[in-house]
């Protein structure tokens, strides 16, 4: 990454109970890139992301959004931030009541006051960025786990985010759908320019998509690389990752 950092963690600290989990976390993520957050369960990986949204506090440290300080910010303060940066839940959290449309319509309406035919309208035009148009009128209980993430990246993208949080995008997929919410991170990022952070697991879906990978190990980032880099490391606490072995010194504490 060269140039100014668009989202900044400095030395940020967070602890649950009085048992730290990030422990003076630094890192870097540069404008239109697809960073990938991995490490083991409890490292770290979604408190990260839920500290750039306000939706965690930090106990110290700093974070900044595009050479803004947001970490010192209030609720209302975060306003702005969170219509920059959109997030993409593990579960989809759509209205079963509602037609997929008319789910990706609800932030039309509500941030931006559109009504209800424009809304509807623009929801259809998200909803094929994401290859759905064809299920626009379709219930979410009728669509598959892949489909139903697909249509709530669509939400997302209904403000315009520059970031996009994602977290855990493909857990629970079958490989098919799971590769296919890859290739649409990677098309995001490179048709609308869109930063991509991305917490996951999947080896297939680091290895092939992501730009950098920040690898999370005992509360800070011990290893910032390519894919190639990263599957190339000799460092055996990384190797230890890649190969799923759990023993030994990877283990550590889960929340």
């Amino acid at each position: 990454m060269s140039g100014r950092a668009f989202v900044e963690f400095v030395g940020v600290e967070k602890a649950f109970a009085g048992k730290p989990v990030l422990r003076g976390m630094d890192l870097a993520i540069g404008k239109g890139e697809i960073l990938y957050i991995i490490g083991t369960s409890g490292v770290g990986k979604s408190v990260t992301i839920k500290h750039l949204v306000g939706f965690l506090p930090i106990d110290k440290g700093e974070i900044w959004f595009d050479g803004q300080r947001v970490d010192r910010l209030d609720e209302r303060g975060f306003y702005p931030v969170r219509r920059r940066v959109g997030m993409v839940f593990q579960n989809a959290t759509l209205f079963d009541a509602m037609t997929l449309t008319e789910n990706v319509a609800l932030p039309l309406r509500k941030h931006q006051g559109l009504g209800w035919k424009a809304a509807l309208a623009d929801a259809r035009r998200r909803l094929a960025q994401v290859y759905l148009a064809d299920f626009a009128d379709r219930y979410p209980a009728e669509l598959s786990d892949g489909m139903r993430k697909r249509a709530a990246i669509a939400r997302t993208l209904t403000l315009a985010p520059e970031v996009v949080l994602f977290d855990e995008p493909t857990t629970g997929l079958d490989p098919v759908n799971a590769r296919r919410i890859d290739r649409l991170i990677r098309e995001l990022s490179r048709t609308l320019g869109v930063t991509a952070v991305v917490v996951s697991h999947d080896l297939p879906s680091i290895m092939s998509v992501a730009d950098r990978v920040a690898f999370l190990y005992q509360g800070r980032v011990h290893a910032l690389a390519t894919p190639a880099e990263l599957a190339a490391s000799a460092d055996p606490i990384v190797q230890q990752f890649i190969a799923g072995r759990s023993s030994g010194p990877m283990e550590t504490p889960g929340f």
